[in-house]
């Protein structure tokens, strides 16, 4: 995808640093993701995520708020509790895609 390829660096780093911040995104606390101390096992691996879900806006529903696709989840709606603002979900999203 080659709006991915040109995300800039700096870009994916923060993501990563969204998605090991026990403050904001927390997602080893519920996933294993590559790089990260302490993951969890309630929810799935977080790897192959562009493959998985090649439809960005899919995985970008998904993190703003499960609840609206399966009301049983236990994920946080990140978007609707304005844990993670549209910017920061991107950008979680832009290092997930990287691994």
């Amino acid at each position: 995808d080659p709006a991915w390829s040109q995300t800039p660096a700096a870009t994916v780093a923060d993501g990563e640093t969204l998605a090991f911040d026990r403050g904001k995104g927390n997602c080893l606390a519920c996933h294993q993701i590559s790089g990260g101390d302490l993951a969890g096992n309630i929810g799935p691996a977080l790897d192959h995520m562009k493959a998985r879900f090649p439809d960005r806006k899919q995985l970008y529903d998904l993190i703003w708020d499960e609840s609206k696709r399966n009301p049983q989840t236990v994920m946080p709606p990140f978007g609707t509790n304005h844990i993670l603002t549209p910017d920061e979900i991107n950008k979680v999203i832009d290092f997930l895609y990287g691994l």
